[in-house]
């Protein structure tokens, strides 16, 4: 149990025979492009001095798509310029404020139910998570 009470739950890697279906089931079709372009966008942006582009996991919880994370390190020093956020996090949560970053930017530019519920989702989930704390001060 966490400290809200709520069982703690980890997300799965997707397997490598559903990559092709996770992120169209993310961001949808007419935005998979610009969506996985700017998750990777974010990351340079927040981890200028660690991240330097490579392969990203996929994650789901309970059969739903829910981020990216990067995994050329185990861990990111992530420096948000918008809200004064610095911190070192794991790769998860790094892949974790990307995708909540993504979600949100795209969001304000495209009607999309899949980025609103998307982030809604992801949202929900980083609240048990570990780095809750890290994650909600670099995105708040």
């Amino acid at each position: 149990m966490t400290t809200s009470g709520r069982v703690n739950h980890k997300a799965a890697l997707v397997p490598e025979e559903r990559r092709l279906e996770f992120l169209p089931s993310l961001f949808g079709l007419p935005l998979l492009i610009v969506a996985e372009n700017t998750v990777y966008n974010f990351m340079e942006w927040l981890s200028p001095l660690d991240y330097g582009g490579g392969f990203w996991n996929f994650y789901e919880y309970r059969g739903e798509p829910l981020f990216l994370a990067p995994t050329s390190k185990p861990r990111y020093r992530i420096a948000c310029r918008t809200n004064g956020y610095e911190g070192e996090v794991s790769a998860e949560a790094a892949g974790i404020i990307a995708t909540l970053f993504t979600c949100s930017h795209l969001s304000f530019r495209h009607d999309s139910g899949l980025l609103v519920n998307g982030y809604h989702r992801l949202y929900d989930y980083c609240c048990d998570h570990p780095e809750a704390s890290e994650i909600i001060q670099a995105i708040d």
